[in-house]
């Protein structure tokens, strides 16, 4: 299972790069795309979850850093008023392969 690095700009400038333990987000999220912090939010989490559910598949556990990181978007949008500028994904790269 391919894990995947997503750089997304938030309505304050600021950069965050986020992981995915799967592939899942390339399904979720487009690179250039830009969405409301609520739509955004939404999207990551729906796309984390399924991510760590394909580990849970595959491993038998869930995928703490996938909630983590799910955890971390909702925290950092909570920063963000309603009409905020839109969050934009800059990028999705995979991660080589660890051994």
């Amino acid at each position: 299972m391919p894990a995947m690095h997503f750089t997304v700009r938030w309505p304050d400038s600021s950069v965050d790069v986020c992981y995915s333990p799967s592939t899942v987000i390339e399904q979720h999220l487009e690179v250039g795309k830009e969405y409301s912090v609520e739509e955004f939010t939404a999207l990551a989490r729906r796309a984390l979850q399924e991510a760590s559910d394909r580990v849970a598949l595959k491993f038998g556990y869930a995928c703490s850093s996938a909630l983590d990181q799910s955890g971390a978007i909702e925290q950092k949008a909570g920063s963000f008023l309603p009409d905020a500028r839109p969050v934009r994904v800059e990028k999705i790269d995979a991660l080589p392969p660890t051994l």
